[in-house]
């Protein structure tokens, strides 16, 4: 099997599943988010007919276990064990045939499984599992490569667009729509935007006319084998600025431009899910339910907060971990000094719960004489 063959099919196993863009979907009703498309399947057995009978069935539960993690949050994935018994081949309500072939004792196809959605909810609700099958409001995103020295930004056709449209962006519960850098968009916007300056914010509003844009940069650096990739704008949970850096195993750099190209969509679903998930009702009393849980459904409770660090790089990373945090919408920096910044912002549930939220994310914030103060935990 190809280095290529065996990542599609751990992607798809792993998180949302992988598809195609522009190809047509099962069916485009309000549903749509249990549509699991151009999933990957493959079996070997005595004869053909036997290997596609064992790649359907293999497929379709696989298949059912990465929706299930398309609509459940991250906190709540160990609870998915509870439903792990339930058969997919009762709850798939359709398969459509994408590109196929076999021989004597092989078959390989990529499929899509539509998966009945009130059944599924209904697996859910009884073992009090939250999930989210709402969709968002769709993003656009930007593919951006930089490359040399220093680095340019340019409109990005190759490799790291290609991972993302490869990507299931039509049927995920955060829709995503990728477009190319327009060529008026100039550098300093670029630079601007990996800053988390809302001015280049404002120049990508304006350009692409919509406020949910998100700039996707992919920063390949082949002698040092790492690929940084920068997520920056908004989406549609609020501001965005996160970076991350990926090993270049084998020089391999498509393989690496896909798993950040998975891990960039797993973010931003993940977003979309800690603030639109309602808690269940708690299986046994006391039982732990986590703190995203308290959302209102608005745009959270006002929290002003101090935050002190020791270097200007210790204050991107902490002001990424900000803006990465779900639930956390209109920040705004008020004054920043060379060790410390005001910043007042909103959260659902108030600083208490940002406090708990923060905490898992190495970063402590403690009610002080002179209020809510965030340092990290490092």
């Amino acid at each position: 099997m190809s280095v290529g063959r065996c990542f599609a099919i751990a992607i798809a196993s792993w998180t949302a599943a992988v598809g195609l863009d522009t190809a047509p979907a099962i069916s485009a009703s309000a549903d749509a988010a249990y549509t699991v498309a151009n999933y990957p399947v493959e079996a070997t057995a005595a004869n053909a007919v036997a290997a596609k009978e064992q790649a359907m069935a293999d497929g379709q539960q696989a298949a059912f276990r990465s929706l299930l993690k398309r609509l459940v949050p991250v906190t709540a994935y160990k609870r998915l064990s509870t439903v792990a018994d339930l058969k997919a081949g009762d709850l798939v309500s359709g398969v459509s045939v994408r590109s196929e072939r076999n021989s004597a004792t092989d078959y390989i196809a990529s499929l899509d499984f539509s998966f009945q959605a009130d059944a599924v909810r209904s697996a859910l609700s009884r073992q009090g599992i939250p999930y989210v099958d709402q969709q968002a409001p769709p993003v656009t995103v930007l593919t951006v490569l930089q490359q040399g020295n220093p680095p340019t930004a340019g409109s990005d056709a190759g490799l790291w667009r290609r991972a993302w449209t490869g990507l299931d962006l039509k049927h995920t519960i955060t829709p995503i729509t990728i477009k190319d850098l327009k060529p008026t968009i100039r550098p300093d916007t670029v630079n601007q935007m990996l800053a988390g300056d809302d001015n280049g914010l404002r120049a990508l509003t304006g350009e692409y006319g919509t406020g949910l844009v998100v700039m996707a940069v992919a920063e390949p650096d082949m002698a040092s084998k790492k690929l940084t990739v920068t997520l920056a704008g908004r989406d549609a949970t609020g501001p965005l600025l996160l970076k991350r850096t990926y090993r270049i195993s084998d020089g391999d750099l498509d393989y690496a431009s896909q798993l950040a190209a998975v891990v960039a969509l797993g973010v931003i679903e993940g977003r979309w899910k800690a603030i639109k998930s309602a808690p269940p009702a708690p299986a046994s009393p006391g039982a732990d339910m986590p703190v995203w849980a308290a959302s209102t459904g608005g745009n959270g409770e006002d929290v002003t907060l101090l935050v002190e660090f020791s270097s200007p790089d210790q204050w991107d990373q902490m002001r990424g971990q900000l803006l990465d945090t779900p639930g956390v919408d209109g920040l705004n920096i008020a004054d920043v000094t060379e060790s410390r910044a005001d910043i007042t912002l909103k959260y659902p549930g108030g600083a208490r719960s940002l406090a708990n939220a923060l905490g898992a994310r190495g970063l402590s914030l403690t009610g002080t004489n002179q209020g809510w103060v965030l340092r990290s935990s490092y």
